[in-house]
């Protein structure tokens, strides 16, 4: 290495040949703890130039593409390896090679497994470390998530390795590394190239919806590219489960690329803000830059908020008519992932393994390759034991053997999961991603569409054209009739009780939708006991694109059929709706 330059007591920057600045941090000092990620910061708190989580790379080209976050990934920077001690469920099937990266609480390296001599990436994460900077949820999370998923473009995962002092996680290996980089070194991609990994990149994105999983941090560093050059999507630690009739509300992922309501702690259901990171990714796989960036994280957030950026001159019509219905910064009016797959752009040259859906995970993990199947077999595992441990999703040494030979097979061949996409496509008339999709996403009830040999519309809750304040005071009023006490979540929102055996409760009149503003719950304030049988639940006001509300009723705890009977009483107090 070479202009070694001082930066701080604890920080250098350091220029390899021919590579973009890379952050080490000096030895011969105590290792800089950085500050947690805000993404509220208040708007009066002045940014430095150059300021921590968030450093700002200027490269030589005209390529200004990311505020990369020190803490975002695991492993990031280059080391040599230190010491062994490696515990012997890993020695006795996999050859240790060379460290790829280290990050913050641990390392990955490269590796090759002995029984197949095929490549795989493992992450070694210190628990210590790990548990110090409250990262355990993180990465139990993207092990859990990663387990369940078998996608063409969704990193793999083999195996996790369990002892007290390190967790070994088990990956599919990205010879080539981020897009990030590739996007760097190449400058704007062609359009046909951008288009064929802007597919791979939809294709995986919406596989992860479909099994109700959002990803939160979408971006070029967290998209990593084989040997083929296809995408695989990685970085799962800030995923979520979404849950039919909840929202969610952390603020996560990087800012640049984060969506409008993100930043704004505003309520998302999580599809929505996938689509926005992912048309962030589209404007620099296209343009070589950020549609949104700033120095200063504040300014940043107000020109994301505002949502104007500037679309360059060499963008073909169809891009430029695709990228702005992305970067929309009302959720509701966002096109979906459903809406981008039947777009004219994205379409073109579509791969025929990525014009279908992919099966359901369950069903494609019951499905065994018999070629396969024999090749392992023929390396000394039992037939009946390793078709059991596939079909149960179960870990052992067979079935990762089984699952490597699989993907290097697929991968030798450009198959992937040729297949049973094609059972998929087969099972169809035309195209699935036409008007009447098989699977896809609906943004209200945010779960896959069953198949109908007639497509019929169903409606979440109870719909109405009345406005708000009318459909809430009369809800309140149905609930003090029913002597249902309530407690205040937001303007539309709220946490009810009813109970059985219960005093004739004092309920407080409201003559117009005002809330006082504590949170205690109203009425039956004289009930102490918990002899009686009580239903808790929620109900949320909801809006559509075409200015209809739907109410929604959710059962919280308590017995489903009081709640039912709860429901219909509800239904016959209600007036305007």
């Amino acid at each position: 290495m070479e202009n070694i330059i001082p930066f701080d007591q604890n920080i250098k920057l350091v220029y390899p040949k021919k590579r973009s600045p890379l952050l080490i941090l000096d030895g011969s000092a105590p290792l800089l703890r950085l500050p947690p990620i805000n993404l509220n910061p208040r708007p009066t708190t002045p940014t430095p130039l150059l300021s921590l989580p968030f450093l700002r790379f200027e490269l030589c080209t005209s390529l200004i593409l990311r505020r990369r976050s020190i803490c975002s990934g695991l492993f990031k920077m280059e080391s040599s390896s230190r010491g062994g001690g490696y515990p012997e469920a890993l020695v006795k099937s996999y050859k240790l090679g060379k460290t790829l990266g280290i990050g913050s609480f641990g390392k990955v390296k490269l590796a090759e497994h002995i029984l197949t001599g095929l490549r795989v990436a493992i992450k070694i994460i210190d628990r210590r470390q790990m548990k110090s900077m409250e990262m355990e949820e993180k990465v139990k999370r993207e092990i859990k998530i990663l387990r369940l998923f078998i996608h063409p473009h969704v990193i793999r995962l083999y195996e996790v390795i369990d002892t007290p002092t390190h967790v070994y996680v088990v990956t599919e290996y990205c010879k080539y590394g981020e897009l990030f980089d590739y996007i760097v070194e190449k400058g704007r991609l062609q359009e046909d190239e951008a288009r064929r990994i802007f597919q791979q990149i939809i294709s995986g994105v919406e596989y992860c919806h479909r099994n109700m999983v959002v990803h939160r941090d979408l971006k070029p560093e967290n998209l990593l590219l084989d040997s083929k050059y296809n995408v695989k999507l990685a970085d799962f630690g800030l995923s979520n489960v979404m849950r039919d009739g909840h929202f969610l509300k952390t603020s996560c992922g990087s800012p640049n690329y984060a969506a409008p309501e993100v930043i704004s702690g505003k309520l998302y259901a999580g599809p929505e803000i996938d689509v926005w990171s992912c048309g962030v990714t589209l404007y620099a796989l296209l343009c070589g830059t950020l549609p949104f960036d700033d120095e200063n994280i504040p300014n940043l957030f107000k020109k994301i908020k505002s949502g104007i950026y500037t679309l360059p001159s060499h963008l073909s019509p169809l891009a430029r008519d695709l990228i702005p219905r992305m970067l929309v910064v009302d959720p509701m009016k966002r096109i979906t992932i459903r809406e981008i797959r039947e777009h004219a752009w994205f379409q073109t040259r579509l791969p025929h393994y990525l014009a279908v859906p992919p099966p359901d995970t369950a069903i494609q993990a019951k499905k065994i390759d018999e070629e396969v199947l024999e090749q392992v077999i023929k390396m000394g595992f039992d037939k009946i034991e390793l078709v059991e441990s596939l079909s149960s999703r179960r870990q052992n040494e067979a079935t990762v053997t089984y699952y490597l030979l699989l993907d290097s097979r697929l991968r030798a061949t450009s198959g992937y999961l040729g297949a049973d996409f094609q059972e998929s496509k087969d099972s169809s008339n035309h195209n699935s991603y036409g008007p009447t999709p098989h699977g896809s996403m609906d943004p209200q009830s945010m779960a896959p569409k069953p198949h109908y040999a007639v497509e019929r519309k169903w409606a979440l809750g109870l719909q109405s054209r009345a406005h708000p304040r009318e459909i809430m005071v009369e809800v309140l009023r149905a609930l003090q009739e029913l002597d249902v006490s309530w407690k205040k979540n937001g303007h539309y929102n709220m946490k009810c009780k009813w109970s059985i055996g219960t005093p004739e409760p004092d309920m407080v009149t409201h003559s117009e939708y005002n809330f006082a503003d504590e949170y205690e719950l109203v009425g039956n304030g004289n009930v102490t006991g918990r002899s009686y049988t009580e239903v808790k639940f929620e109900i949320q006001l909801y809006r559509t694109r075409e200015e209809k509300y739907f109410l929604d009723l959710q059962r919280l705890s308590g017995p489903h059929l009081l709640f039912l009977d709860l429901c219909a009483a509800f239904l016959s107090k209600l007036r305007v709706i």
